[in-house]
């Protein structure tokens, strides 16, 4: 489908300086993990705050004392443990993007998510810029996706679980709903773990848990969606759940088949693929069963009209090989208007030097 892509201004919100040995750590504002829209307003995510690999670490910062951590598979740094995920409210206005406000995510007692591992996590070990072992925290979130719900508050897809946070208009999490099975060692006074999830959700790769989230129209669905296959499931596919928004039971499954790896040409154009390295990013409802997709690698971005009726049917409607112009890392996705997409990506926080990237992707025809 023709499509026209137009970059927003807009300039990352600066957090904070670490001086460090080898050069100053400048974090900025991280909000193109998630994208959702209501009425008009639109909301975006944040994940569980910058995190740095090792090899970062060491080599661009001068951070010599965490070169024993390079042997610990999957460790990384994080320089804000304990300030994690929040909602920004955004404005599109005209060829700008501006922040209207920031929620952080917290209890009703007031204590904020953590960007800290969960408990009875170890595929992911964490470390302070001290190279501290991070202690787990019940609190913990690596929030990847939200929804905005029509009657108000929010859910967000988190993929430490990988679980979902039911979160009211001013960032209280009320509820967390877990796989069966994991209510006990995620549990803690300040809120309520549900184990309403399939069990099959404990299965997850290690940091490819819940990645893509949407509701339906009415907000009576959720739309949830893996980064990638389950441990032990064909990775050439990835699973959708359709779950009930009132109580997370399950009402339907998918299975979203992944492109080819070569398709994905700059991509490819880089380094050796497989389809390990494929991803699912978004979820955009698009009515009557129908889904926009975001399925990326790094570099190549695309986005497909999806419906979910069996066998699932895909339409391509814009491959970011055919617009070089947008960069890498693209995580977000949401609907302007019946021919208008947002995209944006994920700056990790700035620690790599990168910038957020707002896109406009206009149709000739209605896409939803």
């Amino acid at each position: 489908m023709p499509a026209r892509v137009q970059r927003l201004a807009w300039r990352d919100i600066p957090l904070e300086e670490i001086g460090l040995p080898k050069a100053k750590l400048s974090l900025t504002l991280g909000l193109g993990s998630g994208l959702s829209v209501r009425g008009g307003r639109l909301f975006a995510a944040t994940d569980r705050g910058p995190n740095i690999f090792v090899s970062e670490a060491v080599g661009r910062y001068g951070l010599d004392h965490l070169g024993n951590l390079r042997g610990v598979h999957g460790a990384k740094v994080l320089p804000r443990p304990d300030e994690g995920a929040e909602i920004a409210e955004l404005l599109v206005e005209a060829g700008e993007v501006k922040l209207v406000s920031r929620t952080p995510l917290r209890t009703r007692p007031g204590r904020r998510l953590s960007g800290r591992s969960l408990p009875e996590d170890e595929a992911e070990p964490l470390f302070d810029l001290q190279g501290g072992l991070l202690a787990p925290d019940a609190l913990g979130a690596d929030t990847e996706a939200i929804a905005a719900m029509p009657g108000g508050g929010f859910f967000l897809a988190e993929e430490y679980g990988p679980s979902l946070l039911k979160v009211d208009a001013g960032g209280v999490v009320s509820e967390r709903w877990v796989a069966a099975g994991m209510e006990r060692a995620l549990a803690h006074t300040d809120l309520v773990v549900r184990g309403v999830l399939p069990a099959r959700a404990r299965r997850r790769q290690a940091n490819r848990g819940f990645e893509a989230l949407c509701a339906s129209g009415d907000g009576a669905w959720l739309y949830v969606g893996f980064q990638s296959a389950l441990e032990g499931e064909d990775e050439r596919s990835v699973p959708v759940w359709k779950l009930d928004a009132r109580t997370g039971a399950l009402a339907a499954e998918y299975f979203y088949p992944f492109d080819d790896p070569l398709t994905f040409r700059r991509d490819a154009g880089r380094r050796k693929l497989d389809t390990a390295d494929l991803k699912i990013c978004e979820f955009v409802w698009a009515g009557n069963e129908r889904l926009i997709v975001l399925e990326r690698i790094a570099y190549t971005s695309k986005i497909y009209a999806v419906s979910l009726a069996q066998p699932l049917a895909k339409q391509l409607l814009l491959s970011s090989d055919d617009f070089p112009e947008i960069g890498p890392d693209m995580e977000g996705l949401a609907m302007l208007s019946p021919r208008e997409l947002l995209l944006v990506s994920d700056n990790d926080f700035g620690v790599e030097g990168a910038q957020t990237e707002f896109w406009r992707i206009s149709f000739d025809e209605p896409i939803a």
